[in-house]
């Protein structure tokens, strides 16, 4: 059954339903070998489709983000753990390419809720990240259009949506680092301009999990040549790329935004320029958005 076919209503029962099932089943199941964990807008759609057709890959049970480790910590591990497959459903493909099973989700808030990092560190010590970047102006664009579509962003003017984005976000950051049981619904919608700020963030993450288990790609790159991209990204996890490649598709994406005004075009350009040369660092190179044509 296609739950993403099914009216909302009956949908809701059937997740409902299935996450009892799963509570009452959870020390039977697996847990994450590894997580999407941003950025957002930057084409984690297109590549948990793509990780999630590998034969001994087993994804989440009913969608692609439990968002757990950002939301959802209250509801515990065993919360948590229903949401992935049986144990014996990751033995039987062991068994069939004699290559471990490996199971996975994909949240993009992971990468920027100020708690979420240390509680990936402390609940799956051995979990490795995969992070997507993107053009960091595109990004907000793109992520700003996303949220009035959604109906989560009232301010339907980019500019003035980043004019708002200070006020709505003061102390935001620190709150949420703060009280674990707090939750800021500027802080998950609202942040365009921050979001781009990658080195950041990673650093954070690097701190608390350690480097080497971190994997960046650059979206615009996966687009352009994913079967490459998408071996360096088996390699990294320890998948064998060579049993069959998936079907890549672009899901949830917009094309370049040219109607920006280009005033603030550059703006948003110069205020990225540092932290473009941060994640440098981390790529060992400039980031594709910056080479010269």
């Amino acid at each position: 059954m296609d739950v993403r076919n099914l009216p909302l209503p009956m949908k809701r029962v059937v997740h409902l339903g299935s996450r009892s099932y799963g509570r009452l089943t959870a020390p039977g199941r697996m847990m994450p070998s590894f997580l999407i964990c941003g950025g957002q807008r930057c084409g984690t759609t297109s590549l948990y489709r793509a990780l999630a057709g590998h034969p001994v890959v087993l994804k989440a049970v009913l969608h692609k983000g439990v968002h757990y480790f950002d939301t959802s910590y209250d509801r515990g591990t065993a919360w948590y753990r229903a949401h992935f497959p049986l144990l014996r459903n990751a033995e039987k493909i062991t068994e069939r390419y004699g290559f471990p099973a490996q199971t996975f989700e994909s949240s993009p808030y992971y990468m920027y809720h100020p708690q979420a990092a240390a509680r990936i560190a402390r609940d799956l010590p051995q979990a490795k990240l995969v992070v997507l970047v993107r053009d960091p102006v595109e990004r907000a664009y793109s992520q700003h259009h996303h949220e009035v579509a959604r109906g989560f962003e009232t301010e339907r003017d980019f500019g003035s949506a980043l004019a708002l984005e200070p006020a709505r976000l003061h102390r935001q950051e620190e709150l949420l680092a703060e009280d674990p049981s707090y939750y800021s619904f500027a802080h998950q919608h609202h942040a365009y301009r921050a979001r781009g700020e990658y080195a950041r963030y990673l650093s954070v993450m690097a701190q608390h999990v350690g480097r080497e288990r971190i994997h960046v790609v650059e979206s615009e790159r996966f687009f352009a040549e994913p079967e490459p991209v998408y071996d360096e990204i088996c390699e990294f996890l320890g998948l064998p790329s060579y049993l069959e490649r998936p079907p890549f598709e672009r899901h949830n994406a917009r094309a370049r935004q040219s109607d920006m005004d280009p005033g603030l075009r550059r703006e948003l350009t110069d205020h990225y320029l540092p932290h473009d040369d941060a994640l440098s660092r981390w790529l060992g190179r400039m980031p594709i958005w910056r080479r010269t044509p």
